[in-house]
């Protein structure tokens, strides 16, 4: 029990330290999150705002600088709603990978018809594709070579958002996989809490495996994006016995490639070392 104390207030002091960090760091150029246009032109050029007015022949657009242009629609690439931040005049747009920390879930949802693709620590590829606006599974298989194909071990990741409020997200879902003939998975239910531009993430899950095995895991992270293309990312997990991992690292995103740089911490083992984390992920 005493070790589950300890594991459980280091924690929580590295979850709130990292936050009101990054949160700091933001403090200087307040944010307001809003749903815009993203207007592209077939030149290169991009802008964020809102359509004034659009006939058969032109559109005109006023930018979040207050910039009104006429653009001819046959100059258009693209007209499409992005959510994210105005900060200081500038928009930021989103993280596009908002659905997951660095592996775990938030409670936040895959729209229907988009798809990303992952690549974890190297060696863990995984695929997850929005079925509806509130369900998605995916499911993906480890880059390791030798196994008796009939044994390759795969797991499949099914999602159902139950609840939207604008701010708050409640999610529950799975990860279960088939390893060696036996089923092997975490059940969970997951809270998401705050803005596009920063978040809380809080979730329980019970393991399980038909070989026997179970027991109950606790999770709290979240991220700040802290500008354009840079976010902070934290993912700590505790269960039985006190032992967990604490996780922390950056984000960087662009449209649509997302790439996350950390580092991540045992806890309860009795030794001290800490391991990489390295995820690629791209959003289709």
């Amino acid at each position: 029990m005493r070790m589950c104390r300890i594991a459980s207030t280091v924690t929580a002091v590295v979850v709130m330290t990292f936050l009101s960090a990054a949160s700091a760091g933001a403090q200087d150029r307040p944010s307001t999150p809003i749903t815009t246009y993203e207007l592209t032109l077939k030149d290169g050029s991009r802008l964020y705002g809102s359509v004034e007015q659009q006939d058969d022949t032109s559109i005109v657009f006023r930018s979040v600088a207050g910039v009104v242009i006429t653009a001819p629609l046959a100059d258009v690439q693209s007209l499409r709603v992005v959510a994210g931040t105005l900060t200081g005049g500038e928009f930021r747009p989103g993280d596009p990978n908002s659905t997951r920390l660095f592996f775990g879930p938030t409670a936040r949802s895959l729209p229907k018809g988009q798809t990303y693709f992952g690549v974890y620590e190297f060696v863990m590829p995984s695929v997850q594709v929005g079925v509806t606006d509130r369900f998605s599974i995916g499911g993906g298989t480890p880059l390791f070579f030798g196994f008796d194909e009939s044994e390759r071990p795969f797991w499949i990741t099914p999602k159902l958002q139950v609840l939207d409020t604008g701010r708050t997200q409640v999610a529950a879902g799975a990860f279960h996989t088939f390893v060696d003939g036996e089923n092997v998975g975490i059940a969970y239910g997951v809270v998401t809490i705050g803005r596009v531009d920063g978040s809380i993430t809080a979730g329980a899950g019970y393991g399980y495996s038909t070989g026997g095995g179970h027991g109950a895991v606790v999770m709290i992270g979240g991220e700040r994006q802290t500008s354009r293309h840079v976010a902070f990312v934290t993912e700590n997990y505790v269960w039985k016995g006190g032992q967990g991992i604490v996780t922390g690292g950056v984000r960087f995103f662009g449209e649509r490639l997302s790439a996350d740089v950390g580092l991540a911490v045992p806890l309860g083992t009795g030794e001290r070392f800490a391991l990489p984390v390295v995820n690629f992920v791209y959003l289709f």
